[in-house]
């Protein structure tokens, strides 16, 4: 008898051990298929897909510091709750083929960000909408740091497009514009104050305040880092994408209930003032009161007014840059990066005293300049030395 009841035991072990890892095994969130996408030209683009049920398919396009695998875990919850993702390495980055990224000259990286990874993109919307079951009808988009701008082109590209989801990036003034003009588009935006790019969360403010649609969603965090590095701190962010796309794609697809968390602040308006021709010269009021009741907020405004300084420089405004990096010295004459900018700006205009007395003042900031990391400081320092190395032998 003894025997038997140890034998029975050991039945009843094992079953329970089997039933455990079945159990288990039921649970585990879905794995992803490697798989090759051919781009127009014929170079290979290496992306995952994780397949849910039949229903809306999401597109995640990685922040620049990364690869298609730093979604996986997002992906794999994403599919877990039923829907269908696709992952992409961007050309010239991880698996995909291509000149490597940081291997690209100044007007090699403008051509690859702007014309050759939107059409890439667009190779991969393709297939996700092919895919058995995926309702090409409806189709969500996430994007971290330099994949906001590449989402959002998606999105103005693909009106099958009913939800974003961006973290921690910006977009160029189309993109700016297509936010304003697309109030039905609800979007999940999510940032935190202490992101080492600098400026993040003023951008995704300034970028939150375009859109009128009321069922938006920021979320800004004091603490966190760039992007999707943020899952790491903030465990709670990947489960909010992931109810944010089942509402806006399965339950109510491209409609998010009004009441968002955050309303958007007077920082919208005023950095869409400096966007303007003429704006900068109208701006000042609406900064200081930007300072009085948000000085968090002013404080980052610094990197935004720069950014949008140097996009009019690189489509060929130069005066209308010089106005910005201007205002820009002017409400932040701290700043050593405001200075080196607004250098660049008067050389590309030809203005080279003025270029060589921005530069050298650069310089003389840099020690002062209590926003800056080391490697930001070195940044503008071989900035700065470079053009007045320049100017000097010019002259």
């Amino acid at each position: 008898m003894a025997g038997y009841c140890i034998l029975q035991r050991f039945v009843l072990c094992t079953f329970a051990l089997l039933l455990l890892t079945l159990t288990g095994a039921a649970q585990q969130p879905p794995a992803g298929k490697v798989i090759d996408l051919t781009a127009a030209d014929g170079v290979n683009i290496k992306a995952t897909y994780f397949a849910g049920k039949p229903g809306p398919g999401v597109l995640l396009l990685h922040q620049c510091n990364q690869t298609r695998k730093a979604w996986d875990g997002l992906a794999a919850q994403l599919a877990a709750a039923g829907l269908n993702v696709l992952t992409m390495d961007y050309r010239g980055y991880g698996e995909s083929g291509g000149k490597r990224f940081n291997d690209l000259t100044p007007a090699e990286n403008s051509q690859m960000v702007n014309q050759i990874w939107p059409q890439d993109t667009s190779v991969a919307i393709r297939y996700l909408e092919s895919q058995p079951g995926v309702k090409r009808e409806v189709i969500g988009l996430g994007g971290a740091s330099c994949g906001v701008n590449q989402a959002i082109q998606v999105a103005r590209r693909h009106p099958e497009v009913k939800s974003l989801v961006l973290l921690s990036g910006s977009s160029d003034r189309e993109g700016r514009l297509f936010l304003q003009k697309a109030a039905g588009l609800p979007m999940f935006m999510a940032a935190a104050d202490d992101d080492g790019n600098g400026g993040a969360s003023g951008i995704m403010e300034w970028l939150y305040g375009l859109s009128a649609n009321p069922g938006n969603r920021f979320i800004r965090y004091p603490t966190g880092g760039h992007g999707n590095e943020m899952f790491a701190q903030r465990k709670e962010l990947p489960g909010m994408i992931v109810d944010w796309f089942d509402t806006t794609l399965v339950k109510t697809p491209g409609k998010a209930s009004a009441g968002g968390t955050h309303k958007p602040s007077d920082v919208a308006g005023m950095l869409a003032l400096i966007d303007e021709p003429g704006g900068p010269a109208k701006a000042a009021p609406a900064l200081e009161d930007v300072r009085r009741k948000d000085p968090r907020a002013a404080a980052s405004l610094e990197f935004t007014i720069n950014l949008i300084g140097y996009e009019h420089l690189q489509t060929g405004d130069i005066k209308g840059a010089i106005e910005i990096f201007r205002f820009n010295v002017e409400n932040y004459p701290g700043s050593a990066n405001a200075y080196d900018s607004l250098g660049d700006a008067y050389l590309a205009g030809g203005q080279n005293d003025l270029a060589l007395q921005s530069s050298r003042k650069a310089i003389d900031l840099l020690s002062s300049d209590a926003s800056l990391d080391a490697q930001r400081r070195n940044d503008i320092r071989e900035s700065a030395e470079q053009k007045i190395k320049q100017l000097v032998k010019h002259d």
